[in-house]
């Protein structure tokens, strides 16, 4: 029990810390001073450090400079006679000093309070090769902690002694105790300008954070129309570059996608409604027909009335399918020069039932050797189109298809004298199910033209359309020649 008490304790403990939040303000402080205190630890340590040393290696050379004028003075007399003048000098600066000998003996002063000094053998190694013994802190063979300097001295060219000079490292300390205390006030004075500026900055970027984040929430709420300051000073400037296009690439999407929406319902409510009349007038025949209602010698007509709505569904659901192919671009066109006469006498011909209906004539007109470069079944498609809807707006008049070679394309004209189309309605006939004459209630969904412009752009070519009202129309297709 008490195991499975303890793992149940870990656990909330784990959970705990793992929900538990810091801010990211906090956090930057945190990093700043945490930062700013290991520096100033390091550097403190090192400064503490070349101070205390600089201090004593000071001391030593000051006590190597007058053991060498004492050693000059004994080279020139012996022990006792001249030495008197350096004990005054080195007493006011609380330095003491003795001479002795290979022994260890002191030999001057002869009698005084320097205690007797011990060396060690590694000390006296160093006195014997002729070198100078510096020891910085020494607080075992005195009364207190001093700083000493062994010199060796030599009589005809044998060790002779040494002289040893002494100073206590009170002074030293008291001075690096003192250089620690303004040290660590100077820390603490830096620390706390050091956290205002933390403050400063933490609330700048922190705040420029939460403009970012009130931006996301707006975004996510829908709101696209955000915009925030940019600059080129830092990373924060460049991500508020790059969030401002995300934002107006979201809303250029969003617009889009209402256009999509738009086009959708609008293109149900098109289809729809075309294929509310022919399914009405199919229904109403079935009915007719099933109930006898229908006089006998009524019913061969009825039963073609039915088949040419059939018709006309079946051709509005494939030139639907056609249109979304082309313009998903799932058409491929295979091109080849085709020439203008052969071309035309095939819309002249298979159209020549229809515009006879209508009391309209197709009057075709080429150039020897003209050519036309584009897919024959697309182009006999788009042809026939412009003519049938020609055909459908004009009685008794004559529609005339002409081909004129330029320098870069094949120009291809259809006009008509038929009722012609309003300015206001020019650009509006290659919409889908859109109908020239409203007022008329049978002929082409409106879907033709707008297939018909799909297919132009895919060869590459252009097409235009030039009207009055009650004056006629007329199409002109421009496509490149072959390269």
């Amino acid at each position: 029990m008490t195991g499975t008490s303890c793992s149940i304790q870990y656990g909330e403990l784990a959970i705990n810390l793992k929900n538990t939040r810091i801010k990211y303000f906090y956090q930057l402080i945190a990093s700043h001073m945490s930062i700013l205190l290991i520096a100033f630890l390091i550097l403190s340590i090192l400064f503490v450090r070349y101070v205390d040393d600089f201090a004593y290696n000071e001391k030593a050379e000051e006590l190597e400079a007058y053991g060498s004028q004492i050693i000059k003075e004994l080279e020139h007399t012996r022990p006792g006679k001249d030495l008197q003048s350096f004990v005054s000098i080195l007493k006011a600066q609380n330095i003491s000093f003795i001479v002795f000998d290979q022994e260890s003996r002191i030999l001057y002063p002869v009698s005084g309070s320097f205690p007797p000094v011990e060396l060690t053998t590694e000390e006296w190694n160093v006195i014997e090769r002729g070198e100078t013994l510096i020891v910085n802190r020494d607080v075992e063979r005195f009364e207190l902690s001093v700083t000493f300097v062994a010199m060796p001295y030599f009589e005809n060219g044998q060790l002779a002694g040494g002289v040893l000079l002494a100073s206590p490292i009170s002074g030293v300390s008291e001075m690096i105790a003192e250089l620690n205390k303004t040290l660590v006030t100077t820390i603490l004075i830096a620390l706390a300008i050091a956290l205002l500026l933390s403050l400063g900055l933490s609330k700048l970027h922190v705040s420029r954070i939460e403009h970012m984040r009130k931006a996301t929430s707006m975004i996510s709420e829908g709101h696209y129309d955000v915009n925030l300051p940019e600059s080129n000073f830092d990373e924060f400037g460049d991500l508020a570059h790059d969030f401002n296009k995300m934002a107006v690439k979201l809303q250029q999407s969003n617009e889009e996608i209402d256009r999509l929406e738009n086009r959708r319902r609008q293109f149900m409510a098109d289809v729809s409604h075309e294929m509310r009349t022919p399914l009405t007038t199919i229904a109403g025949i079935m009915e007719g027909l099933r109930n006898n209602m229908i006089e006998e010698d009524q019913r061969e007509k009825g039963i073609r009335l039915a088949s040419e709505e059939t018709k006309r569904l079946m051709r509005l659901v494939n030139e639907n399918l056609d249109y979304e192919k082309i313009r998903s671009n799932q058409v491929t066109l295979t091109k080849e020069e085709i020439e203008a006469d052969e071309l035309l006498e095939i819309i002249q011909e298979q159209l020549y039932l229809q515009a006879k209906e209508k009391g309209d004539q197709i009057i075709i007109r080429t150039n020897p050797g003209d050519m036309i470069y584009g897919d024959m079944d697309r182009l006999i498609q788009i042809l026939m189109n412009i003519v049938k809807n020609a055909i459908q707006f004009t009685d008794n008049g004559t529609i005339t298809i002409s081909t004129h070679s330029k320098q870069n394309q094949m120009e291809i004209t259809i006009v008509d004298d038929g009722a012609g189309i309003d300015v206001e309605e020019m650009d509006l006939v290659w919409r889908r199910f859109y109908k020239a004459d409203l007022s008329r209630g049978s002929g082409q969904f409106g879907l033709g033209l707008s297939i018909v412009k799909q297919l132009v752009t895919l060869h590459d070519g252009e097409i235009h359309v030039e009207s009055q009202k009650g004056q006629g129309t007329k199409f002109a297709i421009q496509l490149p020649h072959k390269k």
